[in-house]
């Protein structure tokens, strides 16, 4: 299965016990819905599945981890995160060392990626002695927003922050300021570095079927032959959303677009534009090749997407060439490149060899090259996770281009893409 990277190789959850009901009462709510109004687009149904205020995935549970429904890389292994904080701190340089960066992570997890990247700038601490960073999360999951201010302050925070738009303000373990959002445009602008870590393939697909009669958008409906069960169908015309995503020169039969990791790569793209920065994307995805990727995910084996909505992670591999055309040319764009090329342009191979001298102990041994192979095997995570990034188009013009920079040095590479250049 092309899937075969979010759930754990072997690492066995105890199926978390739902209450008596808890299972069907999404789908009751989804089947009184449709009985009323008739199919709803993937895209809704994914929505209520994750997000329901109620019964959505998300925002009840938020299963990572060992015990969850899947596992991420970071929680895999901490050089993960001290790769991507070196990459963060690796551009701030390239771009002349700024006064100040927020670290913006869009869907932080269990706040792993983010601790991780917080050790590195401690550990260059006396490189970023005058930068006056500050990191900033946007979660919409209660759940995960406490988890994350446990993980990162000890639990110290303050809620509901008078002042503000954040909903949520602590101060980091090494005292770097932390403030939570619900939504991207919340957060303050100035110069940024953005990391979105799966965090587009969870967001709302649709999804289009070309027939004899053209594209038809693929919906959700009741099937008429099992009561209470849902079934996929085809829209009998073609609906708005077919004249919108699909492009004309379409080749594939089936399509998958998700329109809110658009808008959020839009909102990105001007931000950077504006106040510098750059963004990085790390998820499974394709370059406009794939056709069906829509799945679930339960208890780290693959589940029915159709099956107790409310109760499985969906996800949906990212297209990554509808991300670069959303860009629209704001921003300059890189990748998709491979996981396993990006973390060995990183320099993993000599992360991992420092961090095997230093443990004496066979469990970490075990451990790291465990992390390792998990992250670099073209068939676990090696290949089907992707990096991409958002730059702005100064920090890529060629030094021969007419506009030549007033210092003679040209740009040095962007880390990850090509080589790590550190001094």
């Amino acid at each position: 299965a092309p899937a075969a990277a979010r759930p754990s190789s072997g690492a066995g959850g105890e199926p978390e016990t739902e209450g008596p009901g808890r299972d069907t009462a999404l789908l009751r709510h989804l089947l009184l819905k449709l009985r009323a109004t008739g199919p709803v687009t993937v895209a809704e149904y994914m929505r209520e599945a994750l997000t329901n205020p109620g019964q959505g995935y998300y925002t009840r549970r938020g299963g990572i981890g060992e015990s969850g429904d899947f596992i991420t890389s970071p929680e895999i292994t901490q050089v993960f995160g001290e790769l991507i904080g070196i990459w963060f701190v690796s551009e701030w340089i390239a771009m002349g060392k700024p006064k100040a960066f927020q670290l913006v992570e869009l869907g932080p997890g269990r706040g792993t990626l983010t601790g991780d990247m917080l050790r590195v700038f401690n550990q260059l601490a006396s490189l970023l002695s005058k930068c006056d960073v500050s990191i900033h999360l946007v979660e919409v999951s209660p759940k995960l927003s406490k988890i994350q201010a446990l993980q990162l302050t000890g639990g110290k925070v303050q809620s509901n922050p008078e002042d503000n738009s954040a909903y949520m303000k602590g101060v980091s373990k090494t005292g770097i300021p932390i403030s939570w959002y619900r939504d991207i445009q919340d957060v303050p602008p100035g110069y940024s570095f953005y990391l979105a870590h799966e965090f587009f393939d969870a967001l709302p697909i649709h999804k289009f079927q070309r027939t004899e009669k053209g594209w038809h958008e693929v919906l959700v409906d009741i099937d008429p032959e099992v009561p209470d069960q849902l079934r996929f169908v085809l829209s009998p015309s073609r609906t708005p959303a077919t004249e919108i995503f699909i492009q004309p020169e379409e080749t594939r039969d089936h399509v998958e677009v998700c329109p809110e990791a658009g808008v959020i790569i839009q909102r990105l793209a001007s931000r950077i534009e504006e106040d510098g920065g750059a963004a990085l994307v790390a998820d499974y995805g394709h370059d406009g090749t794939k056709t069906d990727t829509f799945r679930g995910f339960r208890d780290h084996k693959l589940h029915d997407v159709l099956t107790a909505p409310g109760t499985a992670d969906l996800t949906a591999d990212v297209d990554f060439s509808y991300l670069r055309k959303m860009a629209q040319g704001r921003t300059a764009t890189l990748g998709p490149i491979k996981q396993r090329e990006f973390l060995k342009n990183m320099g993993i191979d000599v992360r991992l060899q420092v961090l095997l001298q230093n443990s004496h102990d066979t469990a970490t041994h075990k451990q790291l090259l465990h992390g390792y192979d998990m992250l670099m095997n073209p068939k676990k995570m090696g290949d089907c996770f992707n990096f991409f990034a958002l730059l702005p188009h100064h920090r890529l013009v060629h030094p021969d281009k007419k506009h030549k920079r007033e210092s003679k040095s040209p740009l040095p590479p962007v880390a990850g893409f090509s080589e790590l250049l550190m001094k």
